[in-house]
């Protein structure tokens, strides 16, 4: 599985789900969340690939990584309304969270050798914006932003888990596994096991050698009603 944005705003998707474009797109996990409802199943199952090119000049060179980031979720949003026939309903909800923040002592970051100029978005290890997979779901990265990193750890919290660092840039990061505080799902008619991941620190410890924090607080959020979304046809 890969999903690629090229810095002219293209996408190439190979053997992906749905959810991973949902998940970029709308800022959600993709994990099962509260915050993406009625999703039906075959979106989370079935993998697709898709090539989408951009119009030119799609993404402007002088664009900021942020900005970047934000046309290609738009653009992938069309995308999902224009293939899969997406409509989502929006409605913004009081929630508690976890709040990334930077601790007293600083951050103890190591800025990446990438610059937001080198890449947009690539799920490959050594990609950007993304995170390696590994047991515990370690903080391995080459170039990732700090809203990357609670969009990558709200998968296993309890809570979402909302950016307030206001550390910007793009970081490379080494960590070792955590335990997750929730689980997806066991598969159907299977019986849960033990908790393999029961002898791995709290995140709270993984980030706070990182210089960062979370902190409990309430704020809103928007929560993502699918009302339709259709399998394509093959093309």
């Amino acid at each position: 599985m890969r999903m690629q944005v090229l810095p002219t705003g293209e996408l190439i998707a190979r053997a992906v789900p749905v959810i991973t474009l949902l998940s970029y797109a709308y800022d959600v996990p993709s994990n099962p969340s509260p915050r993406l409802l009625s999703l039906p199943d075959w979106a989370v199952g079935e993998r697709y690939d898709i090539e989408a090119k951009a119009p030119v000049n799609a993404i402007p060179a002088s664009f900021q990584d942020n900005e970047a980031q934000e046309r290609v979720k738009g653009m992938i949003r069309q995308l999902l309304a224009d293939r899969f026939h997406l409509v989502m309903r929006t409605k913004s909800e009081r929630m508690e969270v976890y709040i990334l923040t930077v601790s007293s002592g600083g951050p103890h970051l190591q800025k990446s050798t990438l610059t937001p100029k080198d890449c947009v978005f690539d799920t490959d290890p050594q990609g950007c914006h993304n995170f390696a997979i590994g047991f515990g779901h370690p903080l391995i990265a080459r170039a990732v932003s700090m809203d990357d990193l609670a969009h990558y750890i709200e998968n296993w919290t309890d809570l979402p888990v909302v950016n307030r660092s206001e550390l910007s840039g793009l970081f490379t990061l080494n960590t070792e596994g955590w335990l997750p505080m929730r689980l997806p799902p066991p598969p159907p008619n299977t019986t849960p096991s033990a908790n393999v991941f029961a002898s791995l620190p709290s995140i709270f410890t993984v980030l706070g050698k990182l210089g960062l924090e979370l902190h409990r607080q309430e704020e809103y959020l928007p929560v993502y009603t699918v009302e339709r979304i259709d399998q394509p046809e093959a093309n």
